[in-house]
């Protein structure tokens, strides 16, 4: 599979590469980034053939977005695919007293979360202008889970402010042809199988739920998907890294040190990878794409070399013993489709 390969999102217009590049690191997660080491990131995806580029308000609060707009504000419009996200708002506060959370030197912003209607309306209107843009192609409505919200109840407040206001605006950028596809980047299948009863939504941009390491999503979203023509973007296909590192001290999985019996698993799978000459790496960003529903990966970069990596790694030839192996060994589940 080539980075630059392209597939259509669900039954939308929007065509994807395979690869696509994920916006959370240029919004200073983790770590503070230059804005040289930035752009020649953003650069080197564009010269290995990926043209699909997604960044959302949350990312150092409007940081990346400003990033990815300059960057992409140069090349042709119609050469890319744009997405970003509503649901968290900016509001201008004194910066030693936002907490930015896993963001480090963002922009003078606070965040909350707001699904009404006219919130949605207003950081549209926001992303355009940090962006340079005078549209997207895919609207994400940003972090409507339980792993957000931190609290089932919580969460079903919120989903019945998506129902009243979030996808009612959506809906109305997408009918205007202000957005070509709508949908919601979210943590969770089961915040996805929700939102397929709220309404008529082209694509999700799903972090860490269907990878090398978990698969519960065959159960139920990635069929429904399949019936429905929903398209499904695997965002952190590396579960957070620890997928790309291997089980190494200080790995991470979803944004916490991984616990014993997730380096034990990846260890078992990585020692597979490894007796048929396969990294880690390559059978974690193929490994998604096997699945029809699935439209692109979207690993996230903080230098031109981790981009290239990617691009190399999406790639490599990976023999079908190996798949077989780790299903053997009960490493993968024996349903999962996977690649040729």
């Amino acid at each position: 599979m080539h980075a630059a390969h392209p597939n259509r999102l669900g039954r939308s217009d929007v065509m994807v590469t395979a690869l696509g590049l994920g916006g959370a690191p240029f919004g200073n997660m983790y770590a503070a980034l230059p804005e040289t080491q930035v752009t020649a990131a953003i650069d080197a995806a564009w010269q290995a053939g990926v043209r699909f580029f997604d960044t959302a308000p949350l990312y150092g609060h409007g940081l990346s977005e400003h990033r990815m707009g300059h960057a992409l504000r140069q090349r042709p419009r119609d050469d890319y695919i744009l997405s970003t996200k509503v649901g968290w708002m900016l509001r201008p506060a004194d910066p030693s007293r936002v907490d930015a959370g896993i963001f480090k030197r963002t922009l003078p912003f606070a965040r909350e979360t707001d699904y009404s209607y006219d919130a949605v309306m207003r950081s549209f209107e926001d992303s355009l202008q940090r962006l340079g843009m005078h549209r997207v192609d895919l609207l994400l409505i940003h972090d409507v889970d339980i792993w957000t919200h931190g609290s089932r109840d919580a969460w079903r407040r919120r989903l019945r402010e998506v129902a009243d206001g979030a996808y009612k605006a959506a809906a109305r950028l997408r009918d205007e042809g202000v957005v070509k596809a709508i949908g919601a980047g979210v943590n969770e299948s089961e915040a996805c199988m929700a939102l397929t009863e709220i309404g008529d939504f082209d694509a999700f941009l799903l972090a860490g739920r269907y990878t090398l390491l978990e698969q519960d999503a065959l159960d139920d979203l990635l069929p429904r998907c399949a019936e429905r023509g929903i398209g499904i973007v695997i965002g952190g296909p590396y579960n957070t890294g620890i997928l790309a590192t291997g089980a190494i001290d200080g790995a991470h999985y979803n944004y916490q040190p991984a616990p014993p019996e997730i380096l034990a698993r990846v260890a078992a799978i990585g020692a597979v990878c490894g007796r048929h000459g396969v990294t880690l790496a390559s059978a974690a960003l193929q490994f998604p794409l096997a699945h029809p529903a699935v439209a692109s990966v979207i690993p996230g970069a903080v230098s031109a070399d981790e981009v290239e990596r990617n691009a190399a790694t999406i790639s490599a030839p990976v023999p079908s013993d190996l798949w077989a192996e780790l299903k053997a060994d009960g490493l993968l589940r024996a349903d999962a489709p996977t690649p040729d």
